[in-house]
């Protein structure tokens, strides 16, 4: 394999129930409708990357609770984060959180998620899919990128974008578990007010000392939550023009059972409460139905600390790896 010449990598044997090609999301578009879309869990998705030695943002796998199921066609470095999962390399069980050398013919199963809910499958080079509107990423509503803008099916043929042959693998091999999601079966998640807060002057305090439960209607727009409603005030408009929204607004509709937005998600049109940092925006991503979450207000100047820390430990992850810092030209 030479230069950027595309060849087949890998067959899908069994896709999972939902497995689609992911990078770290599609910016710049909201305004036309489209949204973001990308890698739930962003701080996996990148480790999965870096572990093989490539940028942030190459096209990546992520796959809902189990599978999938791959077999080799070529030499190859994997890698496997995410949530804790059964992972077997020809039959045989094995880590994840590690570069894995694979042969031609070997068979790499993701059986299920032990704890959390979303895995990430990285590729040396990255799988080769066309970038639409600058980005890799599936979302499967609109039909666009990834493969065909659907999730992966049986028999599907991966491809890579570049050589995976002659890496000798990471410069330092360091995995910081602290860093990704602690699978928790309660999370307490960190927010900052949101842009409607004052909506809910006489229920502030319940929402930041209750405890919710993750409902069956979670999925990539956003999370449902269940729990003590959270009622605006009597002089508070029932709903609000809808305006833009990102990934880990908390908007609280008339029923009064919050909604945590995710990557899916362009606008909202209900009061927005609260909303989570950036971090803890991967780790609720992990939570699965039923999960218990709690949230910590925290103020602003607080959430710019914690995000310049975590993206400077990120970062000096990033160079213990040996792993670009950008986009290889």
């Amino acid at each position: 394999m030479q230069g950027n010449t595309e060849i087949p990598i890998l067959k899908v044997l069994d896709p999972g129930p939902m497995t689609t090609v992911q990078d770290l999301g599609r910016i710049g578009y909201q305004a036309l409708g489209v949204p973001v879309s990308g890698a739930l869990d962003q701080i996996s998705a990148m480790l999965a990357n870096w572990l093989v030695g490539n940028w942030a943002g190459e096209a990546l796998l992520e796959a809902t609770f189990m599978g999938p199921k791959l077999e080799a066609m070529e030499d190859l470095w994997i890698s496997v984060t995410g949530a804790r999962a059964i992972i077997t390399l020809n039959g045989r069980e094995i880590e994840g959180s590690q570069p894995i050398r694979v042969k031609p013919g070997d068979i790499l199963w993701i059986k299920r998620a032990l704890k959390g809910l979303r895995v990430y499958v990285a590729v040396r080079g990255g799988i080769a899919v066309p970038r639409v509107m600058g980005s890799y990423c599936t979302y499967v509503q609109a039909r666009l990128g990834g493969i065909q803008g659907r999730a992966l099916i049986k028999g599907d043929t991966l491809m890579a974008k570049q050589n995976n042959k002659d890496w000798a693998g990471p410069k330092e091999m360091y995995f910081p578990y602290d860093l990704v999601s602690d699978f928790e079966p309660e999370l307490t998640l960190r927010a900052i007010p949101g842009p409607q807060d004052y909506h809910f002057r006489n229920s502030i305090e319940l929402f930041y000392s209750s405890t919710f439960k993750v409902s069956s209607k979670a999925d990539r727009m956003g999370y449902r939550l269940e729990g003590p409603l959270i009622p605006k005030d009597l002089d508070a408009p029932q709903s609000i023009i809808s305006e833009p929204s990102m990934p880990g607004s908390i908007q609280v509709p008339p029923d009064g059972n919050p909604i945590i937005l995710l990557v899916e998600q362009t606008v909202g049109g209900y009061s927005k409460i609260a909303t989570l940092i950036w971090q803890d925006v991967s780790r609720i991503a992990q939570a699965r139905p039923g999960d218990k979450v709690r949230f910590e207000r925290i103020e602003l100047t607080k959430a710019h600390h914690l995000y310049k820390e975590t993206w400077k430990r990120l970062n000096d992850l990033r160079e213990r790896l040996g792993a670009p810092s950008h986009r290889p030209r």
